[in-house]
C-alpha cells in the first residue's frame, strides 16, 4: 500500500501500464462501494431519513475526495518526517500513470469517512457532518495511514518500520472509521426513544431491508477491488488476496448464522448482512498474508463479532443505527490482530502478534480520541445534534426540504390529521 509519489515518469514499461490499469479498475470497484454503503444505510434507517442518508453518502464522497487530494494524500504518502507525517505531495497533479494511486487512495479515504455516516444517522445535522468528514480525511485517517503505509523502505512510517502488516486497511480504514464513529456517538447520544428510562432497548426497524441487502451485495463485489488493488506489481499475490476476500464474506455469513443459532435468536437478515461485512472487514488486514484456511477462521469469528458487538454497545446505551462500530471497528481490531496470529510462515509468532496488537490498539485509541474531540468541538461551536422537532419530523424534510417516499409520507400525514388514506 506504500505507493510511489505522483510524479511524471519519463518512460513506463508494459508491466507498469498493466498494473496502473488494474489499480484504476480497482478504484472503480471501490467507488462502487459508496452506493453500497448508501443503500445499506438508507435501508436500515426509517423512511423519513432516507434522503438525508443518501445525501450524506453522496456529498461526503465529494468533500472527502477534494480534501484528501489537497491535504490528506500528502500527509499520508509524502516524504516522511520522522516516521510520523508526510511533508510533500500536496495537491498532486501533472502527468504520469502513478496518479492512479492517488485516485485509488482517494476512494479509500472516502470509505473511511462514510463509515461514520450510518452510525450517526437519523439525528446529526448535515453541515456539521460534512465538516467532520473533511477533518476525518485531512487529519485522522491520513496521519494513522502515514504510520502504517507512509514513507519509503529507507524512511518508513513508525509502525511500518516495526513490521506492521495491513493489506488494504483493516486497521487504517476500518478500525479508524469505526472508532471515530464511536467517538461521535458518545457525543451525539442515542436517537429519541431508543432506550427507555429503565435502560430497556427499543427496536427502531429499518424501512427497507431488501434495499439494504442490495447495498451489501455491492459492497461484497467492491471489496474485491478494495483488497485486490493491494496486490504487488507482479500480481503473484493477487489470487490469494481476492480468494481470501471472497471466502471472508462467505465465512462471515456462516459465522453470523451460527452465532444467532447458538443464542437461539431468529436468523435475522439484517444480522446476516452485517456478518458478511464483518467477515470482509476481518480479512482486509490479512488478505495477502494468510492462507485460505486461516482466512476462513478469521472471518468466521468476524461474523460472530458482528452479531455480538451490537448487544455490548446497547448495554452501554450507545445507539449505532447500522452497527458500524461493531462491523468496522471491532471486526477490524480482530482482523488486524489475527494477521499476527495467522501470518504465513510466521504462525503464532509472539513478536509479530505484539506488533499487530500494538498497531490495532493505537488505531482504536487515536480514532476514538480524535473522533470524540472533533465532534465535541463541533457540538460546542455550531452544534451537531438535530433538534427534537426535526428528529421527530425526519431529516429528509427538515434538512433538505425533500422526502424520499412522497406518496407514502403524504398519505401518512393525511391519516394523522384524521382523513382517510
Amino acid at each position: 500500500m506504500a505507493f510511489a509519489p505522483a510524479v511524471a515518469w519519463a518512460q513506463t514499461t508494459t508491466e507498469e501500464v498493466v498494473h496502473s490499469v488494474w489499480i484504476a479498475t480497482c478504484a472503480g470497484l471501490v467507488l462502487m462501494m459508496q452506493p453500497g454503503f448508501a443503500l445499506l444505510e438508507s435501508g436500515f434507517c426509517r423512511a423519513k431519513n432516507a434522503v438525508n442518508v443518501i445525501m450524506k453518502n453522496f456529498t461526503d464522497c465529494a468533500i472527502a475526495s477534494l480534501a484528501y487530494w489537497a491535504v490528506g494524500f500528502g500527509l499520508m504518502f509524502g516524504v516522511s518526517w520522522n516516521g510520523v507525517v508526510g511533508i510533500s505531495e500536496f495537491f498532486p497533479g501533472g502527468q504520469g500513470t502513478s496518479l492512479v494511486n492517488v485516485l485509488y487512495q482517494t476512494f479509500f479515504a472516502a470509505t473511511a469517512a462514510t463509515i461514520i455516516s450510518g452510525a450517526v444517522a437519523e439525528r446529526i445535522r448535515f453541515v456539521p457532518y460534512l465538516i467532520g468528514s473533511g477533518l476525518m480525511v485531512c487529519v485522522i485517517y491520513p496521519l494513522y495511514g502515514a504510520w502504517v503505509w507512509g514513507g519509503t523502505a529507507e524512511n518508513p512510517g513508525w509502525l511500518r518500520a516495526m513490521g506492521f502488516l495491513d493489506t488494504a486497511g483493516g486497521s487504517a480504514v476500518h478500525v479508524i472509521g469505526g472508532f471515530t464513529a464511536l467517538g461521535a456517538l458518545v457525543v451525539l447520544g442515542p436517537r429519541l426513544g431508543r432506550f427507555s428510562r429503565t435502560g430497556e432497548v427499543r427496536e427502531i426497524p429499518g424501512h427497507n431491508l431488501p434495499l439494504a441487502a442490495l447495498g451489501a451485495f455491492l459492497l461484497w463485489v467492491g471489496w474485491l477491488g478494495f483488497n485486490g488493488g493491494a496486490a504487488d506489481a507482479d500480481f503473484k499475490d493477487l489470487g490469494i488476496i481476492v480468494l481470501n476476500t471472497h471466502l471472508g464474506a462467505a465465512a462471515g455469513i456462516v459465522g453470523a448464522m451460527l452465532t444467532l443459532g447458538i443464542h437461539r435468536r431468529p436468523l435475522l437478515m439484517s444480522a446476516v448482512l452485517n456478518g458478511a461485512l464483518g467477515g470482509l472487514v476481518a480479512i482486509t488486514a490479512g488478505a495477502k498474508y494468510m492462507d485460505p484456511g486461516f482466512a476462513v477462521l478469521t472471518s468466521l469469528i468476524g461474523g460472530a463479532i458482528a452479531v455480538v458487538g451490537p448487544a455490548v454497545l446497547q448495554r452501554m446505551k450507545i445507539d449505532d443505527v447500522v452497527d458500524a462500530v461493531s462491523v468496522h471497528g471491532f471486526c477490524g481490531l480482530w482482523g488486524t490482530i489475527a494477521t499476527g496470529l495467522f501470518a504465513r510462515d510466521h504462525l503464532f509468532d509472539p513478536s509479530r502478534i505484539g506488533v499487530q496488537t500494538l498497531g490495532a490498539l493505537v488505531a482504536a485509541a487515536w480514532a476514538f480520541g480524535m473522533g470524540w474531540l472533533v465532534y465535541k468541538l463541533l457540538h460546542l461551536t455550531i452544534g451537531v445534534r438535530a433538534s427534537t422537532e426535526h428528529e421527530q419530523r425526519g431529516l429528509d424534510y427538515t434538512e433538505h426540504y425533500e422526502i424520499g417516499y412522497g406518496e407514502f409520507m403524504a398519505a401518512r400525514t393525511h391519516r394523522d390529521l384524521g382523513g382517510e388514506a
